[in-house]
């Protein structure tokens, strides 16, 4: 289990700290168990080798409002395949990776699993497992507080997306409850892997600028050329999920090995990484300080 330390509000995972302070931060995401449970340990383990700094593990949900039919299509598979909130815990201890774990799931199971309503049993089976926080896309920060003070109380961090729509005392109650990053949605609409980086992106990074939080921009980055214009137009990290998943999915529909999946997907986020890695160093260049 990774070391954490309670701290303030800015973040309470060690680890998830470490993961941005050598630079931008690669986040990729998977649903766990798609398309069953030994390949996608084995993904999961691919996309370390790739260079992540962190990973968002997706515990599947019936109705994942937020995700477009990439994930979606995921989502199916993984349940099809028999993913459970416990089975999701025990992934999680049976991964063989030295990099922070992020949940990413809805609020519905977290707050019903366990034998007693409510976020707390969730948040301490979680930071049992070795967990470091969660992503919870259908949670508004208004009502927030309850989930937050048991990552708090279990040291774990509490990531809030934040759209190219949110502004003014929104955004002001988000970036008080969030920690270890923001997630920043780089456009509007659901999650799906795009062509090119939404304009919205530097716009919403601009908004954030004041706020002393780590900003991953995630929402259609698929290639290295969007993690460099992302990287170098001021963000902390970049999060990638449907251009991964796609992969897991051509390897289902094309019955491809595990092995060769798993090299696509390390290779897709050695090409994510060299990408930050210029878009810093451009950054570095452009910057008069």
């Amino acid at each position: 289990m990774s070391n954490r330390a309670v701290s303030d509000r800015s973040g309470n995972s060690e680890a998830i700290a470490q993961a941005f302070a050598d630079g931008p931060a690669y986040i990729p995401y998977l649903a766990v168990g798609d398309p069953d449970y030994e390949s996608s340990l084995e993904y999961v383990e691919a996309l370390e080798r790739g260079g992540a700094d962190l990973i968002e593990l997706g515990l599947p949900f019936s109705e994942p409002i937020a995700e477009g039919p990439t994930i979606q299509g995921a989502v199916v598979r993984a349940l099809e395949g028999g993913m459970t909130p416990d089975r999701f815990f025990e992934f999680v201890e049976d991964l063989d990776v030295d990099v922070p774990l992020v949940c990413m799931t809805y609020y519905n199971l977290i707050y019903q699993w366990g034998e007693t309503e409510g976020p707390r049993p969730f948040v301490e089976r979680a930071a049992e497992a070795g967990l470091e926080g969660f992503v919870v896309p259908d949670l508004p920060a208004e009502e927030a507080d309850p989930l937050r003070e048991a990552c708090d109380e279990f040291g774990l961090d509490l990531v809030f997306i934040v759209a190219p729509t949110t502004e003014g005392d929104r955004l002001d109650r988000i970036m008080d409850r969030v920690s270890g990053y923001v997630y920043v949605q780089a456009r509007l609409g659901t999650t799906g892997a795009q062509d090119d980086v939404s304009d919205q992106t530097a716009a919403s990074l601009d908004r954030l600028r004041e706020y002393d939080v780590p900003k991953a921009v995630g929402f259609g980055i698929s290639a290295g050329d969007h993690a460099e214009r992302i990287v170098a137009g001021g963000a902390d990290g970049i999060i990638v999920g449907s251009a991964l998943v796609d992969i897991v999915a051509e390897g289902v529909e094309s019955d491809r090995s595990t092995a060769a999946v798993a090299d696509r997907l390390e290779a897709l986020s050695r090409e994510l990484v060299a990408g930050a890695e210029r878009g810093s160093r451009a950054r570095s260049t452009d910057d008069p300080s």
